[in-house]
């Protein structure tokens, strides 16, 4: 038999106060002499009685629920933001409510609608249309409509023409580092592995690619520039497209870990040692470069700092506060066994 709902009625019934009194003393919102606020305690207590967080949002116009758009949850960069961002929320009173888009731009405008139905008090973006070469003006004038209603923080992505807030790691100077290092290792010739030509971060990192080799009088080959997506498979299949030219880079760098370790293994299947025969460097420090054997030499975009941040900015546009438009992290270079 289930036992019947008590409400903040019956509380105020049977301490013979008004519900306006039973309110004060649970939301500590006014002063309530203390023999009363004694008494409701106790019936409160003797009920078990658990407020009804919904009913009470709906009075203060707070739910505590910020929600967090990331593009894929296989991709462990993205779950390691997600994780800094909930710890960051947590010590602020938030729960995140967490919706995976897998880039889909039909179930991002679900999930955004989803959201704001929920009445969350803010939204996180990662991925998707925010990262598009080519956004329609449709899914970026939806955002900004959401956005003139509650705040939204933009991670790595932005919205051209539109000013968002939004906090990124510096994924060109990423670029550089990682260039630069393998050039002053001795490689003159570095191909660059991975991405889409339809995503912002992958035209940004090529754009690094091509200037860092421009500025240490290094040639562009257009043959060693290998584009196709963002996963092992990826890196499998265009690590060995590469290994069948008779003009081989001697370096590569790759869009991310995931296409990295694709790359790697194709290079290992075919009998080669990294770095001896070929270097090979990715991109985002997730966990599984410091696993590889040999580890991947990578750069890290302090990916639970990026969810820190994102929640520290979005918490204070929900309680009206000044905050810069746009943060930046600065990469660090881990250099480890596949370029030494």
């Amino acid at each position: 038999m289930f036992l019947e709902s008590i409400t903040v009625y019956d509380i105020a019934r049977e301490a013979n106060v008004s519900v306006a009194t039973v309110s004060r003393v649970l939301n500590d919102t006014a002063p309530v002499r203390t023999s009363t606020r004694l008494k409701i305690m106790a019936i409160i207590e003797k009920h078990k009685f658990q407020p009804n967080a919904l009913a009470r949002s709906l009075v203060n116009k707070k739910t505590g629920m910020i929600g967090v758009l990331f593009p894929d949850s296989t991709n462990m960069f993205f779950p390691e933001v997600f994780g800094g961002a909930e710890r960051a929320a947590q010590k602020l009173g938030y729960t995140l409510f967490l919706c995976n888009t897998f880039s889909n731009c039909s179930r991002e405008s679900e999930y955004l609608n989803s959201l704001c139905e929920r009445q969350v008090e803010g939204l996180i973006f990662m991925g998707g249309r925010i990262n598009a070469r080519h956004c329609p003006d449709a899914l970026v004038q939806e955002v900004v409509d959401i956005q003139k209603k509650i705040p939204i923080v933009l991670i790595n992505g932005s919205l051209p023409g539109h000013p968002c807030y939004r906090v990124k790691t510096d994924e060109y100077l990423g670029t550089q580092l990682i260039m630069q290092h393998l050039i002053d290792r001795g490689h003159r010739s570095i191909g660059f592995l991975g991405g889409t030509a339809e995503t912002t971060t992958t035209l940004e990192k090529l754009q690094a690619y091509k200037r860092t080799l421009g500025a240490n009088n290094l040639s562009y080959r257009k043959e060693w520039v290998r584009l196709g997506d963002f996963s092992m498979s990826c890196g499998s299949t265009l690590m060995q497209q590469l290994l069948t030219l008779p003009n081989r880079p001697t370096a590569v760098i790759c869009i991310n870990d995931y296409v990295a370790i694709g790359a790697m293994k194709a290079a290992i299947s075919q009998g080669m040692h990294i770095p001896e025969d070929i270097a090979i460097a990715g991109f985002d420090d997730t966990q599984l470069a410091s696993a590889m054997n040999p580890e991947l030499t990578t750069v890290s975009q302090h990916s639970e700092q990026l969810g820190r941040q994102a929640v520290s900015i979005l918490s204070k546009l929900i309680q009206k506060e000044k905050v810069k438009k746009l943060t930046v992290l600065e990469p660090k270079l881990m250099v480890r066994q596949s370029t030494q």
